[in-house]
């Protein structure tokens, strides 16, 4: 699928078009991921990086990769002690 944008020139001072195209799908994968749209898996492939550039671009926007709620947590600790 191709999807045509049009970014005012001020905002690809930075960046060329190839690489502007690779930040806006990166931070559409991060959104998306965070969103709990896409896994993480899905969310590389969506990105085109691999499993450690999205982790750390994760980490560099404050995005958690295991986000469990106190439930799930016990529930694993749980199954850990049973297991031990």
């Amino acid at each position: 699928m191709q999807i045509t944008l049009d970014i005012p020139d001020q905002f690809g001072i930075d960046f060329s078009p190839a690489e502007l195209a690779k930040q806006i799908k990166l931070y559409a994968a991060l959104t998306m991921y965070k969103g709990r749209h896409l896994s993480a898996g899905a969310a590389c492939e969506f990105a085109g990086v691999d499993r450690f550039s999205f982790i750390a671009a994760c980490q560099q926007h404050q995005i958690a990769m295991i986000d469990y709620d106190q439930g799930e947590l016990a529930d694993e600790l749980a199954f850990l002690k049973e297991a031990c």
